[in-house]
């Protein structure tokens, strides 16, 4: 599946961007806010590729004006997700190289993810979460329409070994068609 906007392609991850990954995902501003750790090398890279980047939903966000990968999003549908979710409901996670930031090219993507979730999939509700902290994503999360839910305290997060406050947002169908 091919997802495009006016200014993003959202297609499967390739083993051939694992260049493009490591540039981006090896910068310590992106991956440890978001719960994962900055990657270490190219093998690095296409080893997340292969076993992460790999699942279904999942999409390197490609700039059409640089034509390669410059960051992630994903749609995680029922138990995919680890916040207990029905099968008619689904997650949201994305991230995007430090180059990037700024350029409202996240909202775009998301804002694509959920037309996707709510027209094609007929899901009901989608869901984002971002840690205390990480200002940027729940920004994004505010601009695509999601409302704050619930925060999760203690959560351990498990790539970087240490214990977080967790924000979840949501957004209903019915909202998200009015937006």
């Amino acid at each position: 599946m091919i997802l495009e906007t006016e200014r993003l392609i959202l297609r499967p991850w390739q083993e051939s961007d694992a260049e493009d990954l490591y540039r981006y995902a090896s910068d310590p501003r992106v991956g440890p806010i978001a719960g994962w750790p900055a990657h270490t090398s190219v093998e690095n890279s296409l080893e997340i590729i292969k076993t992460v980047l790999s699942k279904p939903n999942t999409y390197a966000v490609v700039l059409k004006s640089a034509g390669h990968a410059v960051g992630s999003i994903g749609l995680m549908i029922g138990d995919e997700s680890n916040i207990g979710l029905p099968q008619d409901e689904g997650e949201i996670g994305y991230w995007i190289g430090v180059p990037f930031w700024g350029q409202g090219l996240i909202p775009e993507a998301v804002n694509e993810l959920i037309r996707y979730s709510f027209e094609d999939l007929n899901l009901k509700k989608l869901w984002c979460g971002y840690y205390s902290g990480n200002t940027k994503s729940e920004r994004v999360q505010e601009k695509c329409g999601f409302t704050y839910h619930h925060t999760k305290e203690n959560v351990p997060c498990s790539l970087m070994g240490d214990i977080r406050t967790e924000n979840i947002t949501c957004l209903t169908k019915s909202e998200g068609q009015q937006a």
